[in-house]
């Protein structure tokens, strides 16, 4: 089974729903969900917000952050995560940030890239990569390392929740 399928599968477990920011990838995260039969019982749509001004009107990540940081940042990543999720009225948001090549950008070097979750909870996590190889293999490894930090956070939520459910044993 695809990461995109086992996502799939477990937000609609849940009955949950999911929302996706792009940049560096272009829209590769929500085509590989919707690859995926029947992925429109939780994959709501995605933003694919590739200047860095869509990332702060569309997505409301801080203007301020952006002129300090640049677009290719852990937190710019976070915000754009929780903004597709309020815009869109997802449960979840994923987000992917950073640089395929071939040059760098803001001061960062080819291979980093930031991937984010945002949930239910309120709270995100949000991933480090430093990737090697051209500018198609590290969009690929972007989309299938967000894709895996959200089923490590639903699988999470799944084993608090049955946690919960048994009583604590």
């Amino acid at each position: 089974m695809t990461a995109a399928a086992r996502v799939l599968e477990l937000l609609a477990e849940r009955g949950h729903t999911l929302a996706a920011a792009e940049s560096l990838t272009g829209g590769l995260v929500a085509a590989e969900l919707t690859s995926v039969p029947g992925a429109s019982r939780s994959f709501r749509g995605s933003v694919t917000a590739y200047a860095t001004a869509l990332k702060r009107d569309l997505l409301g990540v801080d203007g301020t952050l952006l002129g300090e940081r640049g677009a290719v940042d852990p937190e710019v990543a976070l915000q754009m995560a929780a903004g597709v999720r309020h815009r869109l009225g997802a449960d979840w948001g994923v987000s992917t940030t950073g640089v395929a090549g071939p040059e760098p950008q803001d001061g960062q070097a080819v291979g980093t890239v930031y991937v984010a979750v945002a949930g239910p909870a309120g709270a995100g996590k949000v991933a480090a990569l430093r990737l090697n190889g051209d500018r198609a293999e590290i969009r690929s490894e972007s989309v299938r390392s967000v894709l895996e930090l959200l089923r490590d956070e639903l699988s999470g939520n799944a084993r608090a929740q049955d946690t919960e459910q048994n009583g604590g044993n």
